[in-house]
C-alpha cells in the first residue's frame, strides 16, 4: 500500500483524536502508516459533523446570532467581536486528497465524491468568514508552494459549485464504501446531501442572482428539476450522540460542568411565545421566580428571555436572582442529547420557499415553509422522551402541527419581502442549538431576524453595527504576508476589519 508521508501521519493523529472519542476510531496510532481510504474517511466525515467543542464553544455561534447568552463571563461573540478567523480547516483537506489517492479502483468514485464535498464544505463555510481564500495553489506545500494566492471569491464561489456538481455526478455512480459513520456508506445519501448543499451554497448567493458568470436561477432551477434532493429528517447529515464513553452529547452535564451558564435570550423565547409555539417547552425551563410566583411549567409566561445586549452586569443581576430562562433539560441530561445537524431536510424545505419567492423555480412557496416548519418540530419531538421535565405537557403531535400552521402569526402571507421575513424567522428557530453559524449568516444576508443593536454595550468598532466578517488570522501575516495582503487590498482598500464588505454581501 502507498505510504503517506509522515506530516500527513501528524495530522491524521491530530484529527482523529481532537474531532471524537467514537469507539471505532480508538485505533493504535502504530497503525497509521497503513493508512486507508476507509480510515481517512472516517476522519473527514467526522472533521465536518463534529461540534466545535464543550460549553461554551459549543453555543458560541448561538452567542453570535443572538439566540443564547454565556453568563459566565463576558462572551466575545455575545457583544459582536468577532476577532480573526483560522485556517486550519485546511488539514483536513490533505486527508481528504490522500484519501481519494488510497482509494482501490472500485470505489475511486465514491471517495472522490466526498473529497470533493468536504472541500467544498470546508471551503464555502471559511470563504463565508473572511471572504478571498487560497484555493488554485492550496494544498501544495509537498511542491514546495508554501504561500499559496488568494482566489477571489467570486472565483471559490464558481469553483465550489463545480465541484460540488462533479461530487453530485460521482456519486450517482458510486458503490457504498467503507469508513463512513453517518450514513454507512450509502452513496445515493451523499447525493442527496450533496444536492441540497448545492441549493443551500446557491441561496447563500442570492444578491448575485442577476450575476451572468454565476447563472444561480438556471443553475437552482436545474438541481431541483434534476437531481435527487432530500426527503425526510432521516437523510439529514448530522452526527447522531449516544450514551456510550465518548459519544455523549456535547452539552450533557457529564461533559461539562459549565452548562448552567447558558440562558436563552429574549429574541428566541418572544419569538416562540408571539407564536404559541411548543418548541418554546422543549428548547427552555421556566424562569425559577416565575414559577415561585404559583405559575406552572405549562404556561408560556413562565419563561423569560434575557436581552442579549443589555449590560452585562444588568443581565448578571437577572440571572442571580433566577429571572430567565435556562436550557432545555433535555439538552444536559439526556446522555444522547440530540443529534446534531449540518446540512438538513427542514433547511432544505426553507430554500425551496424563498428560491420560489425569488423566481428560481416554479411551486408552492407555502407547501415548503409548511414542510420545513413541520420537519423541525418532528425533529425535536422524535428526539425528546415523553416525560414532563423535557416538554413540560405541552407535547408536539401531527395535530398541534396542524394547529400552528394555520395560525394567523404563522400563515405565509404578505408581500415577497414579509414572507422571505417569515421564512428566516422559522430558519433561525430551527438552527437553534443546530445548524453552526447558519443563524448569523442568514441575518447577515437578509437582515433577519430584526436583532438589537445596543450602542452603549456593542464592543464592534462601529457601534450602530454587528460586524460581518472575521480578520484574517496573524498566521498569514507572518508567513503569507504579500498575497493576504493583496486580498485585502483587493477587497478591503487595505484595511483588514471586521466591517468590511465582501463580495459575496454586495
Amino acid at each position: 500500500m502507498k505510504k503517506i508521508k509522515s506530516i500527513v501521519y501528524f495530522i491524521l493523529c491530530a484529527m482523529i483524536s481532537g474531532c471524537s472519542n467514537f469507539d471505532h476510531l480508538n485505533t493504535n496510532p502504530n497503525t497509521v502508516e497503513t493508512a486507508t481510504s476507509s480510515l481517512l474517511a472516517t476522519s473527514v466525515i467526522l472533521d465536518i459533523v463534529s461540534p466545535d467543542g464543550y460549553a461554551a464553544n459549543f453555543i458560541q455561534d448561538a452567542c453570535l446570532a443572538k439566540q443564547m447568552i454565556w453568563l459566565e463571563y463576558l462572551h466575545d461573540y455575545n457583544y459582536n467581536v468577532l476577532g480573526r478567523a483560522s485556517f486550519s480547516g485546511y488539514t483536513m483537506l490533505i486527508n481528504a486528497d490522500k484519501m481519494k489517492e488510497l482509494a482501490k479502483e472500485e470505489y475511486k468514485d465514491a471517495y472522490e465524491a466526498l473529497a470533493l464535498f468536504a472541500k467544498s464544505y470546508k471551503l464555502f463555510y471559511l470563504s463565508m468568514q473572511v471572504g478571498d481564500i487560497p484555493l488554485s495553489d492550496a494544498l501544495q506545500g509537498e511542491s514546495n508552494n508554501t504561500k499559496p494566492r488568494y482566489d477571489s471569491q467570486e472565483e471559490v464561489m464558481k469553483t465550489i459549485l463545480d465541484d460540488l456538481e462533479t461530487a453530485s455526478r460521482l456519486f450517482s455512480l458510486a458503490n457504498s464504501f467503507d469508513g463512513d459513520p453517518v450514513f454507512q456508506g450509502d452513496v445515493s445519501k451523499w447525493e442527496k446531501v450533496t444536492n441540497t448543499f448545492r441549493l443551500k451554497v446557491l441561496m447563500y448567493l442570492s444578491k448575485k442572482e442577476n450575476d451572468p458568470g454565476l447563472n444561480s436561477k438556471e443553475r437552482f432551477a436545474r438541481i431541483f428539476n434534476n437531481e435527487p434532493l432530500m426527503e425526510s429528517n432521516k437523510d439529514n447529515l448530522q452526527l447522531v450522540f449516544s450514551d456510550k464513553s465518548g459519544q455523549l452529547y456535547p452539552y450533557n452535564k457529564a461533559t461539562s460542568k459549565h452548562h448552567v451558564y447558558a440562558t436563552i435570550s429574549s429574541i428566541v423565547i418572544d419569538t416562540l411565545k408571539a407564536y404559541n409555539d411548543y418548541r418554546l417547552f422543549y428548547f427552555a425551563q421556566p424562569a425559577k421566580t416565575m414559577t415561585e410566583k404559583g405559575l406552572q411549567p405549562d404556561n408560556a409566561d413562565a419563561y423569560i428571555g434575557l436581552d442579549p445586549v443589555a449590560d452585562f452586569s444588568d443581565i448578571k443581576s437577572e440571572y442571580a436572582k433566577g429571572a430567565y430562562s435556562a436550557i432545555n433539560l433535555r439538552y444536559t441530561d439526556i446522555p444522547a442529547g440530540e443529534p446534531y445537524t449540518r446540512v438538513g431536510y427542514a433547511e432544505q424545505c426553507f430554500i425551496l420557499a424563498e428560491a420560489i419567492l425569488r423566481g428560481c423555480i416554479n411551486g408552492n412557496a407555502t407547501e415548503y415553509y409548511n414542510a420545513g416548519i413541520k420537519a423541525s418540530m418532528t425533529f425535536i419531538a422524535e428526539n425528546t422522551p415523553d416525560d414532563e421535565m423535557y416538554h413540560h405537557g405541552k407535547i408536539i403531535t401531527e395535530d398541534y402541527i396542524d394547529t400552528y400552521l394555520n395560525s394567523e402569526p404563522v400563515i405565509l402571507k404578505g408581500d415577497t419581502e414579509h414572507k422571505i421575513k417569515q421564512i428566516i424567522v422559522q430558519k433561525y428557530l430551527t438552527y437553534y442549538m443546530q445548524y453552526p453559524f447558519d443563524a448569523y449568516y442568514e441575518y447577515r444576508r437578509t437582515g433577519y431576524p430584526v436583532l438589537p443593536i445596543n450602542p452603549l454595550t456593542n464592543r464592534n468598532a462601529e457601534k450602530d453595527k454587528i460586524p460581518v466578517r472575521w480578520m484574517y488570522p496573524t498566521k498569514e501575516f507572518d508567513y503569507n504576508k504579500e498575497n493576504v495582503d493583496n486580498a485585502v487590498a483587493s477587497q478591503y482598500e487595505g484595511i483588514d476589519n471586521n466591517n468590511k464588505i465582501m463580495w459575496i454581501l454586495k
